[in-house]
């Protein structure tokens, strides 16, 4: 915590970082993307939308209402202020796990089953969120692990639903689920 948080830190991170973990930033940004898949992002853009809301609306109430409750560990914000590097506001009590790398994961994992090409853009900016939270001092390491870890696999148990219905649908010859520029496949 302490090397990540206060030892590389330096003038250009201190600037960035509490831009990149702000809400506002991450809610507009957000907007900008839902908008995009919404009204831009035709049949595919629309259905990834769709799993995108179950996927980060689980993982955000699994983590905040359920697991950081249960688990309360308190924030290094909180608890050792005087050796960290705090550069936002202390933020809730609760550490474990972060919301913000449960929720920039889902996101990363669900818009890269839909848009493969954007893979590694899309993991390498999830990883700078949940960084971000241990540069500027609201979270241990382990807390944007397990935050990231959670918003995957909850994210893939999501798809994984997804698929079994898209499999179906397309059995009964109904091709609402199929967002391909080819013909669905005759199952």
């Amino acid at each position: 915590m302490i090397f990540l948080n206060k030892n590389i830190s330096n003038p250009v991170f201190d600037l960035i970082m509490p831009v990149i973990t702000s809400k506002d930033f991450l809610t507009v940004i957000g907007v900008i993307l839902i908008f995009y898949l919404l009204f831009f992002g035709g049949k595919r853009g629309k259905i990834a939308f769709f799993v995108l809301l179950f996927s980060a609306g689980m993982s955000d109430a699994i983590c905040a209402q359920i697991i950081k409750p249960w688990v309360g560990r308190v924030r290094p914000s909180h608890e050792f202020i005087e050796y960290i590097n705090l550069l936002v506001s202390k933020g809730g009590k609760w550490s474990f796990p972060s919301n913000h790398a449960a929720n920039s994961f889902a996101f990363a994992t669900v818009l890269s089953y839909f848009y493969e090409r954007k893979k590694i853009i899309l993991f390498l900016s999830a990883a700078v969120i949940a960084y971000s939270r241990v540069y500027v001092g609201v979270h241990y390491p382990l807390d944007i692990i397990f935050g990231a870890l959670t918003g995957y696999i909850l994210s893939w148990s999501v798809l994984s639903v997804w698929v079994i219905v898209k499999m179906r649908e397309l059995k009964r010859g109904r091709i609402w689920v199929w967002y391909a520029n080819d013909t669905p496949p005759s199952i």
